[in-house]
């Protein structure tokens, strides 16, 4: 059956524009140019999804959704919006919005977002309504599972070509290894990579390898039996059978040991795990993706990691673009940020003004989404007015001038040899705060302590 989409926009052009791509796509169209005219076209018609620009010459997309809320319609509603008026756009998605789209939209993504809404938008349907005998509905291989809400995953150039390559790979079997910086969002694309497999409806367990002693990592993998060791109390059961039917994220994968590589490899080439302690050996089908901040080749050269193994997890790669590789998306990120840590800090801060903009866009951002993340969030607990300023910022943004001189600037690790006198330096400058010392670096904790227990720092 046709689905029918009431397009609200005031830009006639734009209007005509949207209405004849989606007619060749299959929908039926119908159009408003302003909220008077929408109002009485819903209440005349039933639409299944209404797609509507923010801003109108007679009122806001605001007014609609709260009539719409009003009158107990449940139709999905999309809001369209100009990139400024991101903030805007998620605010309304908190009224009732079921996604937004910032202009100019890209028509694929459009696509992509029209349909999961009038899917989502038909379900909500069914459920209203019980039927007499309910069927259950097999998965289809072709659906596209939502993405986190608690990720975004940008519009910029770097960033289209990211999720082009997790889309592309995502359905096959292929091991895919996610290189990048610390920051960047390796743990969300590995779990996107699995959300759009054939494997979704199994588990996704994660594990951080830098995290675990060598001594436990046999165990932590494979799982152990009552008594196999001192402090084997219970039968443990291990993340690769937990994983069974799934993906196995292994984060970090750079920090394991020698030893344990020779145990992980064996495993992935017999796809048989067997517990410590056990004489049993366990079938397992699990896909492995692998995250790493490290140059595995580099390491591979100096011995400390198995190229073999290299190879079986290296089937496909994905380079993580910078936060600076994705300038296009540092406001639309930190917009994202705002809104969560609105949420988080119970503020209701509404932007930022046109300098802090400017300073976000042309800071460098050595610690990518975590350091935006993490700036914006304190910058939205000290802001005194309803907008964020430059002056509310922390940290040293280059060229702004918003920080004291004596404020130390980020230092991001580049060589080996220079590593061990930049984390003693950082250390010292925040008087061996672990955590001020790892945002000084660019870096995050979790690697800032992989790198002592390397470079045998106490």
């Amino acid at each position: 059956m046709t689905k029918t989409i009431l397009i609200v926009e005031d830009d006639l052009t734009f209007s005509t524009m949207l209405k004849t791509w989606l007619t060749k796509k299959g929908f039926q169209i119908e159009t408003a140019s302003s909220i008077a005219t929408a109002r009485k076209r819903i209440s005349e018609s039933d639409f299944d999804l209404i797609l509507s620009d923010l801003r109108l010459p007679d009122d806001d997309g605001f007014n609609l959704l709260c009539w719409k809320k009003e009158m107990n319609i449940d139709t999905p509603l999309i809001i369209m919006t100009s990139y400024a008026d991101i903030q805007n756009a998620v605010q309304a998605m908190k009224e009732g919005a079921c996604d937004y789209i910032s202009k100019p939209v890209q028509p694929e993504l459009l696509l992509t977002k029209i349909n999961e809404s009038i899917k989502s938008g038909s379900a909500r349907t069914a459920k209203a309504v019980p039927s007499a005998e309910p069927a259950p509905q097999p998965k289809k291989m072709t659906e596209t599972p939502a993405p986190s809400s608690d990720y975004l995953e940008g519009n910029s150039e770097a960033a289209r070509q990211l999720y082009s390559y997790v889309s592309l790979v995502a359905p096959t079997p292929m091991s895919v290894l996610i290189n990048g910086a610390s920051g960047t969002g390796k743990e969300y694309v590995a779990h996107r990579i699995h959300q759009l497999s054939r494997r979704s409806d199994g588990p996704f367990i994660a594990i951080d390898c830098g995290s675990i002693p060598k001594e436990l990592a046999a165990s932590e993998f494979f799982g152990h039996v009552k008594g196999s060791f001192t402090g084997a109390l219970a039968d443990k059961t291990g993340a690769f059978l937990e994983a069974n039917g799934g993906t196995i994220f292994l984060d970090e994968v750079g920090n394991l040991s020698y030893e344990v590589q020779v145990q992980l490899l064996r495993a992935l080439q017999e796809r048989r795990i067997r517990p410590v302690g056990s004489t049993k050996e366990i079938e397992v089908d699990v896909r492995v993706v692998s995250a790493t901040n490290e140059n595995l080749e580099q390491a591979i050269a100096k011995g400390n990691f198995r190229e073999d193994l290299y190879h079986r997890l290296n089937e496909f790669t994905i380079q993580m673009p910078t936060l600076a590789q994705r300038r296009d998306d540092i406001l639309l990120f930190a917009n994202f940020f705002l809104q969560k840590a609105n949420r988080e800090l119970n503020r209701n801060i509404m932007g930022f003004d046109a300098d802090a903009a400017e300073a976000l866009m042309e800071y460098s951002w050595p610690g990518n989404l975590r350091q935006l993340n993490n700036a914006v969030k304190r910058a939205t607990l000290l802001a005194q007015g309803d907008r964020i300023s430059i002056h509310d910022f922390l940290f040293q943004i280059e060229g702004a001038g918003c920080a004291p001189k004596s404020q130390p600037v980020s230092m991001q690790l580049h060589s080996e040899e220079e590593e061990k006198h930049r984390i003693a330096e950082a250390l010292r400058q925040t008087r061996f705060n672990k955590s001020k010392a790892a945002t000084l670096l660019g870096i995050d904790r979790k690697t800032l302590y992989n790198k002592l227990k390397l470079y045998g720092i106490e």
